[in-house]
């Protein structure tokens, strides 16, 4: 049983056990630069907003309906990292698997039924508190960012040259009950830390360079139920297509300049690439700039102006 909880995703299994239950939830955070260097984790900015899909039911194409799931709206550059908790008190033990456009952020390879080890295709929770991004290497993962399908960013348009799926999936499986016991595992606890809408699809694109521990499971295989399991497909939407697709407008704004700069970080000029801009009329496309059409003496005193401009421009924004 899948249900949404303070937006955060609560998969229960009380057929299994009693204390089967654990969370996900997506948290906002800020883009990382992406220049090779390996940068800490960035500060998360709240939770990401969820909407079941079938409340929509009646604006969406058939095939959104079939897969059903969640949708979360998030702005085209905006970084996301994924926090696992027990809930309700639970720490419980469950295997989590992550994909993108259906392909899997821990392993790289194509969505399949099950789990696997070789290579690790999840993760066990409690034990892995958090997911940034894609496990590029021992110790570093890329960040998590949204890019629109059919640019060729996306990590399913790189590795399998299409660009169908996009969003995130998820299928979390509990821990047998008999293992359970068997390790004499704790119960209770407070853990902590037809034809689509306007525009296109999202999905996620690898990032900045980041470290973080993605652990080996300790359990193995056999300690999990892989006959009772959990999926959700997760629907993330621009501004426009949450508009389209529930009659209101984001929930969430773009991170700001000011943010970043607190956090030490540049600042991305991607977010507001949910709108259509214009082509451009080419008989203006060949005018030339200021600066090149100066010349003599008096092209200096125009190009001094103009920095001056600007200087003072600059200066009166940083006291404001």
């Amino acid at each position: 049983m899948i249900t949404i909880v303070g937006d955060r995703l609560t998969f229960r299994f009380p057929e299994v056990h009693r204390f089967a239950t654990t969370g996900i939830e997506f948290q906002r955070t800020l883009r990382i630069p992406d220049d090779e260097r390996t940068y800490p984790l960035p500060p998360g900015i709240g939770r990401f907003p969820l909407r079941h899909l079938d409340d929509f039911a009646d604006r969406l194409p058939r095939e959104s309906v079939r897969r059903g799931g969640v949708i979360m709206p998030i702005h085209q550059a905006e970084a996301l990292w994924i926090k696992f908790e027990g809930h309700f008190g639970s720490r419980y033990p469950c295997a989590i698997k992550i994909a993108t456009g259906k392909v899997c952020a821990i392993g790289g390879e194509p969505w399949q039924e099950g789990l696997t080890r070789e290579p690790q295709n999840y993760v066990v929770v409690p034990g892995q508190p958090w997911l940034d991004g894609y496990c590029v290497a021992k110790g570093t993962v890329r960040q998590f960012v949204a890019m629109p399908l059919g640019d060729g960013h996306t990590v399913e348009e790189q590795l399998t040259g299409e660009a169908v799926h996009g969003g995130l999936q998820l299928a979390v499986y509990p821990m047998k009950s008999e293992v359970h016991q068997e390790l004499g595992l704790p119960g209770p606890f407070v853990y902590a830390r037809e034809e689509e809408p306007r525009g296109r699809g999202l999905g996620l694109a690898p990032g900045g360079r980041m470290g973080q521990e993605i652990y080996e499971d300790e359990f193995g295989l056999d300690a999990w139920d892989q006959d009772h399991s959990g999926r959700c497909f997760v629907t993330m939407a621009n501004s426009q297509q949450w508009m389209a697709i529930t009659g209101e407008r984001s929930p969430t704004r773009p991170p700001t300049a000011r943010e970043y700069t607190e956090a030490g970080l540049p600042w991305f000029l991607y977010y507001d690439g949910d709108r259509e801009a214009l082509a451009g009329a080419e008989r203006l496309a060949g005018l030339r700039s200021v600066a090149a059409t100066e010349g003599g003496e008096g092209a200096s005193t125009v190009q001094q102006e103009i920095t001056a401009l600007h200087l003072s421009w600059w200066v009166g924004s940083i006291g404001s």
